[in-house]
């Protein structure tokens, strides 16, 4: 009879609901876990006859569980001081992959195996955009991120370099102001360059630039190259207004057509006869070419000539010797930066985030992984702070989204659903033997 049918679909339905906040709170420490929350709809109704004016009367047939709703909310993110953990703040999941098949996870409790790889606490890849020539390559396909563990980063020879610096012009002519900068071979062996400005006259400087000699390789015919030379003239304001080269003309400092803004500076040693050696500095590095770059990124000359002492303020190059392996930093906006001894950062890859049109179509696999399905539509994919993708928080790890309180209210309300559904079955049984009674 429907008197049994009716509850019995509440049973069955508050089980599920029971099921799933029992779910809940044995997640409250899971790593990014979202809360999920069951709703129930009513079941069809059968017309057992109408009123006099004509209104249906309707008896339903109980209720089922419409959905099983999955709450996205970001949870709070927690510092751990772990170098591959990731929290992410708002929209979007990680992209991971197992085998040719990519899967979305918002758990960021990543760890490295032995060969670098950046991996989810099931082996999954971490998955990102890789980096060519030193820049992040975001349209690329996506890759595995892999952490240079135990590498070594090659030397870079010093190819630029600049110096902020004042030279005094109450100076009397013959004043002499050294400035050094430490440079980098092709080695990563270190030298110290000398740039001496000597004042020739009102608003003039020579200036020389050189090594020392025992940084050069004489054998084989070389020998150690003249200093490099030319003059500075400044302006009534003290802005450095013209460079000549050697013995060359003067040439105005700016960045229009015809305008110097660098200086060339060719350390190599010059062969006089063979045999000639295949090395130019003593370490047995090659010889060195350096553009000194007389602007600042503002288009405004580094050295300037006022009415105070000389002083060398800042010096930059974009060399550095080889440097090992020391750590790794996951930024807000997902790249991926090595740390070496010498003091240098590269960037190894950016993590890619993804999305979906429809959140509740998504496939809930276990091990905090989703994967996309026809009602979710497919996953589109970027990088952080893109097409509403949310940022990340490197060394801290996600919150479950569960709320205690909240889930044992619930727990109460479909406890009592389930206990008075239980109680409409015993009330059923006790009229039907009461029935059967009768009629014996």
């Amino acid at each position: 009879m429907a008197s049994f049918s009716i509850p019995l679909t509440g049973l069955e339905s508050d089980s599920t609901a029971l099921n799933t906040i029992a779910n809940d709170i044995a997640n409250m420490n899971t790593t990014a876990f979202k809360s999920q929350t069951t709703n129930f709809a009513d079941l069809f109704y059968q017309q057992v006859g109408s009123t006099g004016s004509g209104d249906l009367i309707q008896v339903g047939a109980g209720t089922k569980v419409a959905s099983n709703e999955t709450n996205f909310t970001a949870g709070t993110p927690n510092s751990t001081g772990v170098a591959s953990d990731v929290a992410l703040q708002g929209n979007g999941f990680f992209v991971v992959q197992s085998g040719s098949m990519q899967y979305l996870t918002r758990a960021g409790n990543f760890q490295t195996d032995s060969n670098g790889n950046l991996i989810t606490t099931n082996g999954y890849s971490v998955m990102g955009y890789p980096v060519t020539n030193g820049v992040v390559n975001t349209s690329a396909p996506l890759t595995a991120i892999n952490i240079p563990i135990g590498q070594v980063q090659a030397p870079q020879a010093t190819s630029t370099m600049s110096m902020t610096a004042n030279l005094d012009s109450a100076s009397a002519t013959g004043t002499q102001f050294p400035a050094q900068i430490t440079v980098y071979d092709s080695l990563g062996q270190a030298h110290i360059g000398t740039v001496t400005y000597t004042k020739t006259g009102t608003n003039t400087w020579g200036y020389s630039v050189s090594l020392p000699a025992a940084d050069y390789s004489t054998t084989g015919g070389n020998t150690v190259p003249a200093a490099i030379t030319g003059t500075m003239t400044f302006n009534s304001n003290g802005t450095l207004a013209t460079v000549a080269q050697g013995a060359g003309a003067a040439q105005t400092v700016g960045t229009a057509a015809g305008d110097i803004s660098s200086i060339p500076l060719n350390l190599t040693p010059s062969t006089v006869g063979p045999p000639a050696t295949t090395s130019a500095l003593a370490d047995g590095a090659s010889g060195m070419t350096i553009n000194w770059n007389l602007l600042s990124s503002s288009g405004t000359p580094n050295i300037g000539q006022v009415d105070a002492s000389s002083a060398l303020s800042a010096t930059s190059q974009n060399g550095f010797t080889v440097g090992q392996y020391q750590s790794y930093a996951i930024g807000s906006d997902g790249t991926v930066s090595v740390t070496y001894s010498n003091g240098q950062t590269q960037d190894v890859g950016q993590l890619a985030l993804a999305n979906v049109a429809n959140l509740q179509g998504l496939n809930l696999l276990g091990n905090s992984d989703y994967s996309t399905t026809q009602a979710s539509g497919s996953a589109s994919i970027g990088v952080s702070g893109t097409g509403g993708l949310g940022a990340m928080e490197g060394g801290s790890l996600e919150a479950s989204n569960v709320n205690l309180s909240t889930e044992l209210s619930n727990l109460i309300v479909a406890q009592q659903s389930y206990d008075a559904n239980a109680k409409s079955v015993t009330t059923f049984d006790t009229i039907t033997q009461d029935t059967i009674n009768m009629v014996h």
